[in-house]
């Protein structure tokens, strides 16, 4: 099945004023509930990762597992999950991050990757970038390279895509809302 924009994007529901008032909440929710939506969003991902030197698909908590974990087994790679603190049992390492409405922790567990993995990082939303520049740090501190991250949404305005460009880090998403 082809992937088309238009009717993944018409899936989208915004969400005004949540989780605070001046949010304007994208829920990619209603695309689980639609199986000609799931399937064009993983196979999207499919075919652009299927010949791909990943090794690794690493994704966050909690909206990034459902199309990651898809994406993993699709692809036979290894699922590595970044968790908010306090949910992961074992040893972790942790790092603090600042998000649009708010601040939090981010944890992985130790030595979930190593030198030489590449690693996709995959979440449903880029916003100003800290929940995944907070990841990036986490798996490149256990030193693997994080190839690409991967988004359903991008909301450009808030600059987080282009703080991920800053590093080198390319960006895909299926999707932008910009100016709204």
């Amino acid at each position: 099945m082809l992937y088309d924009d238009f009717y993944v994007k018409s899936l989208i529901r915004s969400v005004e004023d949540w989780p605070k008032p001046g949010i304007n909440f994208r829920d990619i929710t209603p695309i689980f509930s639609d199986p000609k939506g799931m399937r064009m969003v993983a196979d999207a991902y499919v075919h652009r990762y299927i010949a791909s030197d990943i090794t690794h698909i690493a994704c966050i908590d909690a909206r990034g597992f459902l199309i990651a974990a898809v994406l993993a087994y699709e692809l036979q790679k290894p699922l590595i999950l970044i968790r908010k603190k306090g949910k992961l049992p074992g040893k972790t390492i942790s790092q603090a991050y600042d998000l649009e409405y708010g601040s939090a922790e981010l944890e992985i567990q130790e030595n979930s990757v190593k030198a030489g993995d590449n690693v996709l990082l995959f979440d449903d939303l880029i916003a100003t970038g800290g929940t995944l520049l907070a990841a990036i740090e986490l798996l490149t501190s256990q030193g693997a390279e994080v190839k690409e991250v991967a988004a359903i949404i991008d909301l450009p305005d808030l600059g987080g895509s282009q703080k991920l460009q800053d590093r080198n880090i390319p960006v895909f998403n299926l999707c932008a809302y910009e100016g709204d």
